[in-house]
């Protein structure tokens, strides 16, 4: 039983951190890479500090995916508002 515990917890483990990967793959294919880090601000703030701004909010993800889309305070992301939002959810969830 033991063992079964453990071989559920590794996969569920590298199943997170295979969606984790993807989304940082999203991120760097749209761009957001140059100018943005996960936890160091570059020419924009860092993902860390954007989800330290937001913690609690709850109109947080609807606002950013619109603003990254129609390019309003930020440039407009040419990527599909699905892939924005899981951009966006991977940026909140830092």
């Amino acid at each position: 039983m033991k063992t079964m515990l453990t071989i559920a917890a590794a996969t569920f483990t590298l199943a997170a951190s295979g969606a984790a990967y993807a989304q940082a793959d999203l991120l760097k294919a749209n761009g957001c890479m140059n100018c943005h880090d996960i936890a160091t601000k570059k020419v924009g703030p860092a993902f860390k500090d954007v989800a330290a701004k937001f913690k609690g909010k709850a109109d947080a993800e609807k606002m950013l995916v619109a603003q990254l889309k129609d390019g309003k305070g930020h440039p407009a992301v040419k990527a599909s508002e699905a892939d924005i939002s899981t951009m966006v959810k991977f940026v909140l969830a830092q």
